[in-house]
């Protein structure tokens, strides 16, 4: 479903990413694991286009993405929730979910936002509050169901339990979980396993921007 091969990608003088290569299938969850700094982050911008790739290919579906334009790649059902969030704070907790149903017109937004909320139904409870009020955790919890509004296809997750309070790292895990089975593709980015090795169907271990291992979870 979707391919990364032999990518590489250079910011400023640094090689972030070394011939990296990624395979992902139809309805499986992965994991992409690696120290800070390894290039995780470089990965994910990359499938979104975010950063130039520099050799390579990225792959979905049998399409190649480095010939669709960044503001297109929503519209192919790809939903991204970047480590750092990056929501709007003066816009509220739908505002915020429904933003990338309002760029992207194939997107139903009644029924993104049903989808949303069916999974994550703490967020309806909160709905109507700033972005700007919610706790760090909480706005994790937002980030995730923005992607969610997107990812029709793939959800790419950056560091979704980075910083978060374990209560809450559970609380995503477990809306993590919930996705196994809707013939979803996701792509998970953590430092260490703590909260989703029971999720993970495979884990590619990245060190300075290349592979290092490739494991299937049992």
């Amino acid at each position: 479903m979707l391919e990364l091969r032999d990518t590489h990608v250079k910011i400023g003088a640094v090689e972030a990413l070394r011939g990296f290569s990624l395979k992902l299938e139809r309805g499986e969850m992965i994991g992409l694991l690696g120290r800070n700094g390894a290039g995780k982050t470089t990965v994910m911008r990359t499938i979104m286009g975010l950063v130039k790739l520099r050799g390579g290919t990225v792959v979905l579906d049998g399409d190649d993405l480095t010939r669709v334009a960044v503001h297109h790649r929503t519209a192919l059902g790809i939903g991204y929730m970047p480590e750092d969030r990056r929501l709007v704070p003066d816009l509220t907790v739908q505002e915020n979910i429904l933003l990338p149903t309002w760029v992207t017109p194939s997107l139903d937004m009644n029924g993104r936002l049903k989808v949303v909320y069916e999974i994550m139904p703490d967020l309806a409870d909160m709905a109507d509050r700033k972005a700007l009020l919610l706790s760090g955790g909480q706005q994790k919890l937002v980030a995730l169901g923005r992607a969610l509004a997107a990812g029709t296809r793939l959800l790419l997750l950056d560091e979704p339990f980075e910083g978060v309070a374990p209560a809450l790292a559970q609380r995503l895990s477990d809306v993590i979980s919930a996705l196994k089975g809707q013939h979803l593709s996701v792509l998970i980015s953590q430092s260490e396993l703590a909260h989703s090795e029971v999720l993970l169907d495979r884990t590619f271990m990245i060190e300075r921007g290349a592979n290092v291992s490739e494991t299937a979870n049992a």
